[in-house]
Parts: structure tokens; sequence; C-alpha cells
């Protein structure tokens, strides 16, 4: 059995623990099925909004993918909730990358 099979065998536990889910992106991004990594990031938003590193992730994979002004959005979407939450590390790394995309 694989990483990403045991990871899913996991979630049939708990279907929207969101390490579980963010794990199992991460996965699928080392295999470059960028398609189901943006499905489970989605998954992690929709259940946990305030799980403040999905949105660098998902807004890098939408990025990768063209989708310039999705990342954008979500970019933006996670400094509200890093500003509401308080958690500052996420708040410099997405203000900086959102930056950087702005600027190509």
């Amino acid at each position: 059995m694989n990483r990403l099979e045991q990871l899913q065998n996991m979630l049939t536990e708990d279907p929207k623990d969101s390490f579980l889910l963010f794990a199992i992106a991460k996965e699928h991004e080392k295999t470059n099925d960028l398609d189901q990594a943006i499905s489970y990031y989605e998954k992690i938003i929709q259940n946990d909004s305030k799980y403040t590193g999905v949105y660098y992730h998902l807004g890098g994979v939408l990025a990768e993918t063209g989708q310039k002004d999705a990342a954008i959005k979500i970019y933006n979407d996670g400094i509200n909730i890093c500003k509401e939450v308080g958690d500052q590390h996420a708040l410099s790394e997405l203000k900086s990358v959102l930056m950087n995309l702005e600027i190509e």
C-alpha cells in the first residue's frame, strides 16, 4: 500500500480531518495530479476555513495551472483569515507570494 492509499484509508475514519486532506493534496501535487490537489485543498477550506496553511498551497497550485485570478482571490481570502486568527507567519507568506504573483 502506497502513502496515498494509506492516507485515504485513514481519511475514512474522519473525512473532514484537515491534516489528512492536506497530506493527500500534497501527495497529488507530487504526482502532478493538480486537479485532485486543488479539490482536496478546497475541501479543507469548506470544512475548516481557518486552516491558514491551505491558502498558500492552493494559491500556488492555481497559479501553476494558469488560474492567476483564482490564485489572487485565494491569497486575499487567506490574508483576511490570517488577520482574523492572528497568524502572522502565514500572513507574511501570503502577502509576499501575492505581491510576487501580481508583479508577474
